[in-house]
């Protein structure tokens, strides 16, 4: 396994606060862009490149793609990372899997990435919606892969099947952060908890990946053993990026860590057994993500990256 370094010594009371040069990002420019931004504003969509203040939002809607965010742009938890809002939800919006899947046409995509916020005060948990928008998109649009971010759905098997009965390419259910932090960073989330969800998928046939912010305080040791336990449930894909403050009430920085060092869990995630890996400052868990449906070509890439 290769020897990386990563800084274990965190003062909280004196967070990084100047941006490398590697972070920085071009501004969202194009006709492509243009014609993304249109279609989500007459469709009344809400996105997670936005409400998440994605920095890859310029590529990606550059090339015509987008990752979609059902159930509304109001959130019921409150992690301490996240700049999608807090409070309580508009009412479920039943047209919305249409008006969806109408946009993914429209937009005649190859590929296409679904999220939603958590709606804990939703008896299916938001699940139903799910299923349909699934459907809805499968069904107008059957040449399009699909990648769905899902919620924990509090753990319930019921909620978590609806998701594998529909049958996406890839499920993806992220980690966030190590066992430590999870509490203070996730707040309402439960770290074995969500690795529960991923077995479940897992064992359900589905194609299953997640993600995880570095930054926030956490060790080495504790990437590489959260690393493992992925691996134990059988998570395919998995995806490390550098965790951004949103705003100054959101959790802090603690460190911006080094392109070097995600090259380096990049290697051990391979030799850990991940079936694709994508590490980097920007990654975010739909960053490439067409790429993360095929089984296999990750540890090709990797395995002609490296030989000699």
């Amino acid at each position: 396994m290769q020897d990386i370094s990563l800084d274990t010594t965190v003062n909280p009371a004196a967070p990084a606060t100047k941006k490398p040069n590697w972070l920085r990002v071009k501004l969202p420019l194009g006709e492509s862009y243009k014609h993304v931004r249109g279609l989500v504003d007459t469709h009344k969509l809400h996105t997670i490149c936005e409400s998440g203040n994605c920095p890859n939002m310029g590529e990606c809607w550059g090339e015509g793609t987008a990752t979609f965010m059902i159930l509304g742009n109001t959130c019921t938890r409150s992690c301490g990372f996240c700049a999608v809002a807090t409070g309580r939800p508009d009412p479920v919006d039943w047209d919305e899997p249409q008006r969806v899947a109408e946009a993914i046409h429209l937009m005649k995509v190859k590929h296409a990435v679904i999220t939603s916020v958590d709606r804990d005060e939703l008896k299916d948990g938001g699940s139903i919606i799910w299923y349909n928008t699934i459907e809805a998109v499968k069904g107008l649009n059957p040449q399009t892969t699909l990648e769905t971010l899902i919620p924990d759905f509090q753990g319930r098997a019921e909620q978590v099947q609806r998701i594998i009965h529909a049958a996406p390419n890839v499920v993806s259910h992220n980690m966030e952060t190590v066992e430590r932090l999870t509490k203070q960073v996730r707040v309402q989330a439960k770290y074995r908890r969500s690795l529960q969800v991923l077995e479940m998928l897992k064992k359900g046939g589905m194609r299953t990946k997640t993600g995880i912010m570095l930054g926030l305080g956490e060790t080495l040791d504790e990437v590489v053993e959260t690393m493992k336990h992925l691996v134990e449930v059988g998570t395919d894909v998995l995806t490390l990026g550098q965790y951004l403050q949103p705003t100054k009430k959101h959790l802090p920085v603690q460190r911006f860590v080094h392109p070097d060092e995600f090259a380096g869990l990049r290697k051990i995630g391979y030799e850990l057994g991940f079936d694709y890996v994508e590490s980097g400052p920007l990654v975010r868990s739909s960053y490439h993500s067409e790429k993360h449906v095929i089984p296999g070509y990750g540890k090709l890439q990797w395995e002609n990256e490296n030989r000699s």
